[in-house]
C-alpha cells in the first residue's frame, strides 16, 4: 500500500484509533500516525481494563455488549467478578449502585469469606455479581495492530501531526507530520481521502489544525496505585472491590493489588502523573474498609479519561466535513467497547449498514453536540 494517498488516515495508535484500523485495513488502504514512541502510550496503556457489560450510557453499553462475541472468542476475558462495600450510613446510595451496577446484596460475612481484609466493623453493606471480567487490553491492542498489519495497513510511531488542510479541488486531506526523533526530525505531507480524529485528549486540537469546531471534549484524571498484596494474602482470586459512589476501587493485578481514587479532575491534555495528595486521600477512603494499612505503595501513574457534556462517546462524520470522522470522547469505557466501536467507524466510511441501531446512531452523532 502506498502511503501517499490512503483511502483513510487514522490519527491515534491507541485502542480507538487501532480498532478502526482492524476493521478498515480489508477494505480500505489506511495508515495509523502515533505521536508517541510507542502505541497505546496514553490511556489505552494505562487502563485498569475490565469488561462490564452494563457500565455506562445506554449507548456505551450498546457498544459493549456488540464487542463482547470479539473478547470472547479471541480469549481476552478471564474471570473476576466485582463487589461493592458500604458503610453502615450508605444504605440509600448502597442500593442506588446495586440497581445501577445489576449487584446482588451479599452477607457481609460473605463479603469477608471472599476478600479477608476487609473490616467487618466498617463494612455495613456488601454486594456481588460474577459477570464482571478482565480484558486484556494489552494483547487486544497489538492483535488490533497486526490485523492492520496483515492487510497492509501501515502503523507509523513517532509521528506529530501539525497542519491539516482540506482541497476542495480534488478532495483531498493535507495532513503535515513531523517525524523521527532528536536531531533526525523531518516533516512530510500526506494526503489522504478520510480522517479519522482518535487522538484521545488531543482529539479537539486536531479538529482545530482542520480548522473545525470542537466537541467540547475535557480530559479527566485518573489515578492509580499498585500496592502489595495486602497482609501477604493471595488475592488472585478476589473481585474488583468498589467503595459506594465508586469513591474507590481496587484490583487485584498480577499478585498485586492496583487501588485508585477514581479520580475525574478535569486537567488539560497532557501525559498524566498521578496526584500525591489526591492518591493519598483514595487510599485513605480504601484503608477505612480493611484491616491492613497501606505500607508501602510500589509504584503510582494516572491516565486520562476523556469525555464531552453528555458522557456518551463522539462517533462519525463531522457535520461540516464528512470526509473527517471521530472517534473520541470514550470515556472509562474504551477499552471494553473497541471492537464494536472499530467496526462502526469502518461502517460509515466505506458505507456499509452498521450493526448498531439508528437511535444509538443518533446518541454517537457529531451533529449532537454542536
Amino acid at each position: 500500500m502506498s502511503t501517499q494517498i490512503p483511502d483513510v488516515l487514522i490519527i491515534g495508535g491507541g485502542l480507538a484509533g487501532l480498532s478502526a484500523a482492524a476493521a478498515l485495513s480489508p477494505r480500505r488502504s489506511t495508515l495509523v500516525l502515533e505521536s508517541e514512541s510507542a502505541l497505546g502510550y496514553h490511556s489505552s496503556g494505562r487502563s485498569a481494563a475490565m469488561f462490564e457489560a452494563h457500565y455506562g450510557p445506554g449507548p456505551v453499553q450498546v457498544l459493549t455488549q456488540a464487542s463482547e462475541a470479539h473478547h470472547r472468542s479471541n480469549g481476552y476475558l478471564s474471570p473476576r467478578g466485582m463487589m461493592l462495600v458500604a458503610g453502615p450510613d450508605q444504605a440509600e446510595d448502597f442500593a442506588a449502585d446495586c440497581a445501577a451496577l445489576s449487584l446482588t446484596e451479599i452477607p457481609v460475612e460473605q463479603a469477608v469469606q471472599m476478600v479477608p481484609v476487609l473490616n467487618p466493623a466498617a463494612v455495613g453493606f456488601a454486594a456481588y455479581h460474577d459477570t464482571a471480567e478482565d480484558l486484556d487490553a494489552d494483547r487486544l491492542l497489538q492483535d488490533f495492530a497486526k490485523v492492520t498489519r496483515s492487510h497492509g495497513g501501515v502503523i507509523r510511531t513517532d509521528a506529530q501531526v501539525t497542519a491539516i488542510r482540506h482541497s476542495a479541488a480534488d478532495d483531498l486531506w493535507e495532513v503535515e507530520v513531523t517525524t523521527g526523533t532528536g536531531t533526525g526530525r523531518t516533516t512530510e505531507t500526506l494526503h489522504s481521502r478520510h480522517i479519522v480524529n482518535a487522538a484521545g485528549a488531543w482529539a479537539d486540537e486536531i479538529a482545530a489544525l482542520a480548522g473545525l469546531p470542537p466537541i467540547g471534549l475535557q480530559p479527566k484524571r485518573r489515578s492509580m496505585a499498585r500496592l502489595p498484596a495486602p497482609g501477604g494474602h493471595d488475592v488472585t482470586r478476589w473481585p474488583m472491590i468498589m467503595g459506594v459512589g465508586e469513591c474507590w476501587y481496587a484490583k487485584p493485578d498480577a499478585g498485586k493489588l492496583l487501588v485508585s481514587p477514581a479520580d475525574a479532575d478535569p486537567v488539560a491534555p497532557h501525559d498524566a502523573y498521578a496526584d500525591d495528595m489526591v492518591l493519598a486521600e483514595g487510599l485513605a477512603r480504601y484503608e477505612e474498609m480493611v484491616t491492613t494499612p497501606v505500607t508501602r505503595v510500589e509504584h503510582n501513574w494516572a491516565g486520562l479519561r476523556s469525555f464531552v457534556a453528555d458522557g456518551v462517546p463522539v462517533m462519525g462524520p463531522d457535520p461540516d466535513q464528512p470526509s473527517f470522522v471521530w472517534c473520541a470522547g470514550q470515556g472509562g469505557y474504551g477499552v471494553q467497547s473497541s471492537p464494536a466501536a472499530g467496526r462502526l467507524i469502518a461502517d460509515l466510511i466505506t458505507g456499509e449498514p452498521p450493526e448498531i441501531d439508528a437511535a444509538t446512531l443518533a446518541a454517537l452523532s457529531p451533529g449532537r453536540v454542536r
